[in-house]
């Protein structure tokens, strides 16, 4: 009832707005509103100067789960000419809000559904690096679409991005894979699973566990039975934690690790410090998961 009252007040709520703080942008460039500040961080580096980016989800403490929409992210979503989020049953709320401020001539990206993917699949396709790759071209070839004179200059900044700020971050990765590919890892939640794909490590708790964490739920006896054993065993060199959400039951595993001697790299939902671009937040904590896994397996 709460969310339903709120999103019939964002409909009416549809004056223009700016982020708090920003100066005003020039009326020609592209009003953009992503729901998550890691697909924001991308649309801003792709537009440069050509767009205005607005991230609803930008403080690391909020869950884009459970977002409460306020009027002004009405209307933000009311004024823009882009749209996007990561769907995929992660931020619900963002489609609610997208139908309480209908806008002709918008354009909406929804990742999830670009890539193929339907609510019950992992939802944290910004921790699969081919995935990510498959967004910028995306949002670099939505840009052209929206303002086609300033194509050139869109293109211009695709191939920075791509060539030279997100560099670092595929290169971390491969070393990664090199080193390190087919050693056993444990990981809290699912949002590590991308990242374990990419680098071949073979992540090895059960994936009910993973998902329960993720969606807020508690993870089956036996699952954590498991996790137990494979702590307790030194069956896993590392466990990665989100460090945002730090449950009782990941907690315990946690100090279990600790206690064992197992490092415990972590790994955050949203850019953290909030002010990170993309690529420095992601190669950040790559290079905490190497160093981890040097630490564990002495090379």
């Amino acid at each position: 009832m709460k969310k339903a009252m709120a999103l019939a007040f964002l409909a009416v709520t549809v004056a223009a707005c700016t982020k708090q703080g920003a100066t005003p942008p020039s009326s020609a460039a592209i009003g953009v509103v992503s729901a998550e500040n890691f697909w924001g961080s991308l649309a801003a580096q792709l537009g440069g100067d050509r767009v205005r980016v607005t991230s609803i989800i930008s403080r690391p403490d909020t869950d884009p789960h459970d977002y409460e929409p306020t009027a002004a992210d009405g209307r933000r979503i009311a004024s823009a000419k882009y749209v996007l989020f990561n769907d995929i049953g992660y931020d619900g709320w963002m489609a609610k809000l997208l139908s309480a401020n209908p806008v002709p001539g918008r354009t909406v990206l929804s990742v999830g559904r670009m890539l193929g993917r339907k609510e019950g699949d992992n939802p944290h396709r910004w921790y699969f690096p081919s995935d990510v790759d498959a967004v910028v071209k995306r949002i670099a070839s939505d840009y052209k679409r929206i303002d086609p004179k300033d194509a050139a200059y869109f293109d211009e900044r695709q191939r920075e991005v791509e060539s030279s700020a997100l560099s670092e971050y595929h290169r971390l990765i491969a070393e990664i894979r090199q080193k390190y590919a087919g050693t056993p890892v444990g990981a809290s939640e699912s949002i590590f699973a991308g990242l374990a794909e990419a680098t071949g490590l073979k992540l090895i708790t059960p994936f009910a566990y993973m998902r329960a964490v993720s969606d807020g739920s508690d993870p089956a006896a036996q699952d954590k039975a498991t996790v137990d054993d494979q702590i307790k065993n030194g069956l896993i060199k590392i466990f990665v934690f989100n460090s945002q959400n730090s449950t009782p039951d990941v907690r315990a595993a946690v100090n279990a690790a600790t206690s064992r001697g197992i490092p415990t790299p972590t790994v955050t939902e949203t850019l953290t410090p909030a002010n990170a671009s993309f690529q420095d937040w992601q190669s950040r904590q790559l290079r905490q998961l190497r160093d981890a896994l040097a630490r564990a397996t002495g090379r």
